[in-house]
């Protein structure tokens, strides 16, 4: 579907609702932010892209694990990767023991489209309060603790127009929704996920703009959703809560460069900050984009963090994410 060129038209569908990887070696370097901290050189070795560079594919059987949803054509219509494949099925030896759920035990999902791409998802599982859920779609994952009745509302974007979502308990009970997002051809999305306390950020700086000014878009300063509506800024998502079992996190930047007002790049960044928690670990994470016409791409990412006496500093891993370029309407 061809990119419409007017903001206007934006709002309208609204209102009816590369990665680029470059191979790095041992001994590649990258920077630290000579905004964010002391200007230094820091070297983190071993970081190999292990995607491939085909579309992806959820497991055939990988809905089907999920209790009492029917059967879906997953290769027409949810696409996904491999690691989302070696997530769905694990499980902690702390989590719960399995149990049959009772009859009065059904899960609720639903899905429903909101402004800038987004779909509202609404959880209830009365028999799963204060439990880990897991939130798949098209390869994105996430993981969410219920409410003490099951509860659980969250906001995600986007990244098929026939957006399946699938809601996965650690038991493999759960459920399914779809919504119709018909906003999403006007947004270009880059998603960062990972599991555990890695450290990771995602940074858009748009136009030139400098750290931490009006432009810089990050889990800091999550962007204004007047400025997207205009077609002149983009927002972030952060998605997934630290404190489940096995966390999963993920942010999303999302830009509406189908109804942009000015011409330019954002320059996207994936950014660690080393704490004790992560340094001198290895770090496994995965990116996800949705540029243009183009289907959705990934690719993994493994590094080893340096040691623990670089604690406080913010490393800038660059190139790991082409710019966006966007043409002004």
């Amino acid at each position: 579907m061809a990119r419409l060129n007017s903001t206007y038209l934006l709002a309208a569908a609204t209102a009816g609702a590369a990665l680029a990887i470059v191979f790095f070696t041992q001994g590649e370097e990258i920077t630290v932010s000579a905004e964010r901290a002391p200007e230094r050189r820091v070297v983190v070795s071993d970081i190999t892209d292990t995607s491939s560079a085909v579309p992806l594919r959820v497991p055939p059987d990988a809905l089907n694990r999920v209790g009492g949803i029917d059967p879906i054509n997953t290769a027409a219509t949810a696409p996904g990767a491999d690691f989302a494949a070696n997530i769905v099925t694990a499980r902690s030896e702390a989590q719960p023991e399995r149990r049959a759920a009772a009859p009065d035990c059904h899960v609720q999902f639903s899905a429903e489209p909101r402004a800038g791409a987004m779909v509202a998802l609404s959880l209830k599982a009365p028999c799963y309060g204060s439990e880990q859920v897991t939130i798949h779609h098209q390869g994105l994952m996430f993981t969410e603790i219920t409410g003490p009745e099951g509860q659980l509302s969250v906001d995600v974007p986007a990244l098929a127009q026939k957006a399946i979502f699938i809601a996965a308990f650690d038991n493999d009970d759960g459920a399914t929704a779809v919504a119709e997002v018909p906003a999403l051809p006007f947004y270009d999305r880059v998603a960062l996920q990972w599991r555990g306390d890695s450290g990771l950020q995602l940074h858009a700086r748009e136009f030139g703009a400098d750290y931490f000014s009006e432009g810089h878009v990050w889990a800091g300063a999550t962007g204004d959703m007047g400025r997207t509506a205009k077609g002149v800024g983009g927002f972030l998502t952060r998605l997934g809560n630290p404190d489940t079992p096995t966390p999963r996190i993920a942010e999303i930047y999302s830009f509406p460069a189908g109804a942009a007002r000015k011409t330019g790049e954002v320059a996207i960044t994936v950014e660690a900050e080393l704490s004790d928690g992560n340094c001198g670990k290895p770090v496994e994470a995965q990116t996800l984009e949705l540029r243009g016409e183009d289907g959705l791409r990934v690719h993994d990412l493994d590094l080893d963090l340096p040691a623990c006496d670089s604690v406080g500093d913010f490393l800038v891993l660059k190139n790991l994410i082409e710019n966006l370029k966007i043409a002004g309407n």
